[in-house]
């Protein structure tokens, strides 16, 4: 009553026995198309972490160097702009990681933030009721006067156009691992079950246990088993090129890192203009807020939370140098790996599962 290993020669086989021959094939091909991807795997998820590594390493640098820039030229609201700092660089970490926000809107929230400390601490420093109404009217009358001119709008720009490679990288990654796990667990059809049990047991029916399939047989059989694996062909050669595309794109003119570090210099150009600009802005917002309570003199800049100066450049530089490696190394892997679908037959049938060197092999039907 057997259904696969059919012969006309006296069989050591049961039905049952093939059931578990089919349950075998079954994991014995999860494993190795597992022990295929693993090194590829292995390798995205390598640049993601080294990738993530190297960003927040850059981001930490940006960030106390744009802290510096407050406590060294804008003591008296170092303290409390030390928030909206923190805020900006966290948004944009999240942005990088795919969170459902956007380069403006971080930017903007944190010139938001900005404008009530530097029109109270730096144009109008007697400024002593700074209630949470005016602070709120000053935050959304930055919307409409404009204080930091073009140089808020510079950032924007300038910001969007270098951490969108980065974000869509740290997207593509994460797409990449999700297409092997999913071609990991690609069911076997029936058919394929029963050609892999046909391949590799039924000569053991036989008390054949060391002749191997013939390499054009097994081809045949996981070819026809992947078929639909193998369709990934085309959408896996683009998927490389995109990477590559991004990954150049994220090494070309709108350099990361030096867009990051020069996020300092914006913010100063843009509190600068605001300053220059104050008398006007002081008018204009008088009209619309109200004027508040004044003091004479300066606001004491007592309780600043001194912060560090950035003396990392080394780390910098490190951090730089392991990114642009990182990238190189990464995307020539993946070059590599652009036939990993179309060729996953030929892999499969390579090594222990096929004869090489014999000058017997199983067919399907015989010894040949």
């Amino acid at each position: 009553d057997l259904q696969i290993c059919q012969h006309r020669a006296p069989t050591c086989c049961t039905k049952k026995m093939e059931e578990s021959y089919q349950a075998a094939v079954r994991r014995e091909r999860t494993q190795s198309i597992q022990a295929l991807n693993f090194e590829l795997k292995y390798m995205i998820v390598g640049h993601i972490t080294a990738f993530q590594e190297a960003f927040e390493s850059l981001l930490r640098f940006a960030e106390n160097r744009t802290s510096s820039l407050f406590e060294t030229a804008y003591r008296p609201m170092a303290k409390e702009a030390a928030e909206p700092v923190k805020e900006l660089f966290t948004d944009i970490s999240l942005y990088i990681l795919g969170a459902e926000t956007t380069v403006e809107s971080a930017v903007l929230r944190f010139f938001d933030s900005l404008f009530p400390l530097v029109y109270s601490r730096l144009i109008n420093p007697g400024i002593t009721d700074l209630s949470e109404d005016y602070t709120e009217c000053l935050r959304l009358t930055r919307q409409d006067i404009n204080p930091f001119g073009r140089y808020s709008k510079n950032m924007v720009t300038e910001l969007s156009k270098s951490l969108w490679a980065s974000r869509m990288l740290s997207q593509a990654l994460s797409l990449g691992i999700e297409v092997i796990n999913t071609t990991e667990h690609a069911a076997l059809t029936k058919e394929c079950s029963k050609a892999l049990v046909k391949m590799q047991y039924c000569p053991h029916c036989q008390g054949l246990t060391l002749i191997r399939p013939c390499v054009g047989y097994c081809l045949n059989v996981m070819r026809g088993c992947l078929a639909s694996v193998s369709e990934l062909d085309a959408q896996w050669r683009e998927y490389i090129s995109t990477l590559e595309y991004l990954t150049n794109e994220m090494a070309a003119s709108h350099d990361l890192e030096i867009v990051l570090t020069g996020i300092r210099n914006s913010i100063n150009e843009a509190i600068l203009h605001a300053q220059l600009n104050g008398p006007q802005l002081s008018t204009t917002v008088d009209k619309v807020c109200g004027q508040p309570k004044q003091q004479e003199g300066n606001l004491s800049s007592d309780n600043i939370v001194p912060v560090k100066e950035a003396t990392e450049i080394q780390t910098f530089v490190m951090a730089h140098t392991s990114l642009n490696n990182k990238r190189r190394e990464f995307i020539n892997y993946m070059k590599r790996s652009r036939t990993f679908y179309a060729s996953i037959a030929e892999r499969l049938c390579d090594g222990d599962l096929v004869m090489r060197d014999s000058s017997t092999c199983w067919n399907g039907e015989d010894v040949v």
